[in-house]
């Protein structure tokens, strides 16, 4: 399984609202399990459990 591309819908509080790019899905993520910079708007990669953001 390769990696899963998110971008970063928005953010409430203590959580990320992502959404898969290529399924539509969203899911609900901790921000303490996202890097540090994530932002509204970002794209995130989800590989081997670990998120980074995408260049």
């Amino acid at each position: 399984m390769g990696p899963i591309i998110y971008k970063v819908a928005r953010i409430d509080g203590d959580y990320a609202h992502l959404t898969n790019t290529e399924t539509g899905e969203d899911i609900l993520v901790a921000m303490a399990l996202l890097p540090y910079e994530t932002d509204e708007g970002m794209v995130l990669r989800w590989e081997n459990f670990e998120y980074s953001v995408e260049e």
